[in-house]
């Protein structure tokens, strides 16, 4: 397995980071692979995967390049630098841009396993990889960003207040397949047999994606290192959970719509985001469920999060599971509620 050593003071100072670029080539990867992994990532690769396919078919030498660049266990490192705090898409693209030819064509050999195509033994490699990169954006992600954002912000305040609750090694268990606190200020990132590596005194952030197959890691020498996640797929596709009709007779769509959204801790800015109704009606909807004992809140920093209490988490899994018999598809398996007065 890959682990790295990270030190006291480097995990202090560590932090949850927004990256369009991250976004953007989380996006061009799942383009690559064609595997949605729910209904909305299917929606979305119906829409822009023949135009992408289209055009790398017109360019043979960018399309060997991303078969190339993106291997079974390793991303070319050009590909993907390290995201920065509020850097703009613009810029992390440039440093894409900017890579050494030849440092490009050795990081191939790496993703590769193995020697370069004689297609590939040139020097726009990075210029390539740039241009492509901005096509995704602008053409499949840029369209999507102002939602896409606001659901990264949810898993990024989601992930903090479990640090707060739990500290970082309940957030860093959970961040995706292959990641695990190992204990000793140990990092396990993947499962991959590769040296392990010491982060002392570099900076360390977290980068959440949308799409849910996908996550990597990424470093520049050895000062700044970054790993990239799956945001919380209940964020990820927010139309993903219907709204069972007898909850929704029962308490009104709209309510209950917030209710079921509210498996995970949310702020009221990010149930606006993923339920697409207003501040207001949002508001609203939360001070009777707070009356009626079936949501909770808590602060985690400068936040209000939200979440079911036990009897709403009974309630939202009854309709549910009421819903999916009359459908025919059976009974769903037995879930044990938590325990009235413990933390969601």
């Amino acid at each position: 397995m890959g682990w790295w050593q990270i030190s006291a003071d480097t995990l202090a100072g560590s932090r949850f980071v927004i990256s369009p670029f991250a976004e953007a080539f989380a996006s061009l990867r799942l383009l690559h692979a064609a595997d949605a992994a729910h209904p909305g990532e299917r929606r979305w690769l119906d829409a822009h995967l023949p135009a992408y396919r289209r055009r790398l078919a017109r360019d043979p030498v960018t399309a060997q390049l991303i078969r190339a660049g993106i291997g079974r266990e390793w991303t070319a490192d050009f590909l993907s630098p390290a995201p920065r705090d509020g850097e703009p898409f613009e810029q992390e693209v440039a440093r894409v841009r900017a890579a050494d030819p030849a440092a490009a064509r050795a990081d191939l050999t790496v993703s590769l396993r193995g020697p370069v195509p004689a297609l590939l033994h040139r020097d726009d490699l990075p210029e390539r990889a740039a241009d492509l990169l901005t096509y995704v954006w602008t053409t499949a992600v840029r369209p999507y960003w102002p939602q896409r954002r606001h659901i990264l912000e949810a898993d990024v305040v989601a992930r903090t207040a479990q640090v707060s609750r739990g500290g970082w090694a309940s957030a860093l268990d959970t961040l995706r397949p292959g990641t695990q606190w190992l204990g000793e200020n140990r990092l396990q990132v993947n499962a991959h047999e590769y040296p392990p590596r010491e982060l002392s005194g570099a900076e360390l952030v977290f980068v959440p994606i949308t799409t849910q197959r996908i996550g990597w890691v990424a470093w520049e020498g050895t000062d700044r290192y970054a790993l990239v996640y799956p945001c919380a797929g209940a964020l990820a596709d927010p139309g993903g959970r219907p709204v069972p009709a007898s909850l929704g007779a029962l308490l009104g769509t709209a309510r209950a719509g917030v209710l079921v959204r509210l498996g995970s801790p949310l702020s009221t800015s990010q149930l606006v985001a993923v339920t697409g109704q207003g501040l207001g009606s949002v508001g609203r909807h939360l001070r009777v469920l707070l009356d009626a004992g079936l949501v909770e809140r808590r602060r985690a920093g400068r936040s209000v999060l939200y979440s079911r209490t036990a009897a709403g988490h009974v309630l939202v899994e009854a309709t549910e599971a009421r819903t999916r018999t009359r459908a025919g598809t059976g009974p769903a398996p037995a879930r044990n509620p938590p325990e009235l007065g413990s933390e969601a």
